[in-house]
């Protein structure tokens, strides 16, 4: 701005003098102008970058427009070079996470904790994890159960409801085991919520020779990977909108997860869960 005034009144007044009374350099002014016509060298780099961030909605930081340049474009670009470009041009993500701490209640039935943090699972249907979070809309809350693998972090199922019943939880369970063709050796851990501690979830693992596993109370960490999940799911969409009712939610959410599970890029090897999942299998 300062040097385009100075172009503007460069006839009338002295360029040094303008220079020194906006404290640039006539150096800085004159490099300025002669860039002036020039094609931009970053345009291939913002039009890449802008392609990304349409794809994942604003979501994706400079390190996952990194991986992604590289996997879906096969261009090497230096990672500070990706975050002054999206500085420069306004192309940074627009998520903010929230990491909120839930209290547990006390439990009818406990059972160990098989999982020990063990995130990163080699084989399909081997340890599943989940949750229910809660999302605000204009006529109160509704209710999200969710069911994630571990192999690939895919999204198995779930379910929103206008209340954080064990039903919610059960039927979002037998809904992904229905779908999934498993073996004798499931493991599915959650944390001690009331949902989980159940009789009814109790018989349902029951019912298909499912091995319970369970954070320790109080403690979030135990079950981080479905933390993460809902984590991203808020930040990435659930947070930057405003919903009437639950209908918009279950758009929304479905849209979300289709674009989590098949197109969102893992910062590691540029897949999605999918095709880790798939890879594995």
């Amino acid at each position: 701005m300062k040097y385009r005034v100075v172009e503007r009144f460069r006839g009338k007044y002295s360029i040094q003098a303008m220079c020194d009374l906006f404290e640039v350099s006539r150096s800085g002014y004159y490099a300025w102008r002669n860039r002036q016509g020039k094609p931009n060298k970053d345009q291939w780099l913002i039009d890449l970058i802008a392609e990304a961030q349409r794809i994942s909605k604003q979501t994706y930081g400079y390190r996952r427009i990194h991986r992604w340049l590289y996997t879906a474009k096969h261009k090497k670009v230096n990672l500070k070079a990706v975050l002054r470009v999206m500085r420069k041009y306004n192309l940074l993500s627009v998520v903010r996470r929230r990491r909120p701490y839930m209290r547990y209640q006390r439990a009818l039935h406990k059972y160990p904790n098989l999982l020990n943090r063990q995130f990163d699972q080699l084989q399909p249907n081997r340890f599943w994890v989940t949750d229910i979070t809660y999302i605000p809309t204009a006529h109160g809350m509704v209710y999200m159960c969710a069911v994630v693998d571990l192999c690939g972090k895919v999204v198995l199922s779930y379910r929103i409801g206008n209340d954080m019943t064990t039903t919610l939880v059960t039927d979002t369970i037998r809904e992904a085991r229905q779908k999934e063709m498993v073996t004798d050796g499931l493991a599915l851990h959650s944390d001690q919520g009331s949902q989980y501690t159940s009789q009814a979830y109790f018989d349902l693992i029951q019912e298909y020779h499912i091995h319970p596993s369970m954070s320790s109370p109080g403690c979030p960490y135990d079950n981080a990977a479905m933390e993460n999940f809902f984590g991203t799911l808020k930040s990435e969409c659930l947070n930057r909108m405003k919903f009437s009712n639950r209908t918009e939610v279950e758009q929304a959410v479905a849209e979300y997860v289709q674009f989590y599970n098949f197109e969102r890029i893992n910062l590691k090897d540029g897949l999605t869960p999918y095709e880790i999942r798939s890879k594995a299998a």
